[in-house]
């Protein structure tokens, strides 16, 4: 996906198995974020970033989506353990992965394989790509998302 590409409506299902459709958010502009693996360091660190600013981004107007390859079951272990709000999708056959252009193949410790290159996605409230974030900082991912929105948002317009 690059700026101006649109997300389709349908983005796979939840840690309860619901469908998870971008029309279920009316009005809502959103951050689809791409990431390797639940209950890893960098991948906690990430989604906790954005459960202790989600009411921030829901102020400014978004709904926050999360996206990895991990089943639902193991969502729902996720988002149980650290109170996440926010949906998790759980695209196990990296279809949306695909289309998002996320699945790359990766490299670690000489060995080569196929998976998710975290990134970060912001859209309209028609889910078309507004912004690109490849160089995802784990620790502070929302930070360098308000980095880019503070220039959009003013909560007190004069």
């Amino acid at each position: 996906m690059n700026i101006g590409d649109k997300f389709p409506d349908l983005l796979g299902v939840d840690a309860n198995g619901k469908e998870i459709k971008l029309s279920d958010y009316p009005g809502k502009m959103f951050i689809i974020y791409f990431y390797p693996k639940d209950n890893t360091p960098g991948c906690t660190a990430e989604a906790c970033s954005f459960r202790d600013n989600y009411s921030v981004f829901e102020k400014m107007g978004y709904q926050i989506i999360g996206v990895s390859k991990d089943s639902p079951a193991s969502h729902d272990k996720f988002a149980a353990k650290f109170s996440l709000q926010f949906p998790l999708v759980a695209d196990t056959d990296h279809k949306l992965c695909e289309l998002a252009g996320v699945w790359k193949q990766k490299k670690m410790a000489g060995r080569e394989y196929m998976g998710i290159v975290r990134t970060t996605f912001v859209t309209d409230a028609d889910g078309v790509v507004t912004d690109v974030v490849e160089k995802v900082n784990t620790k502070t991912a929302s930070e360098q998302l308000f980095g880019i929105l503070d220039n959009r948002y003013n909560p007190n317009p004069a």
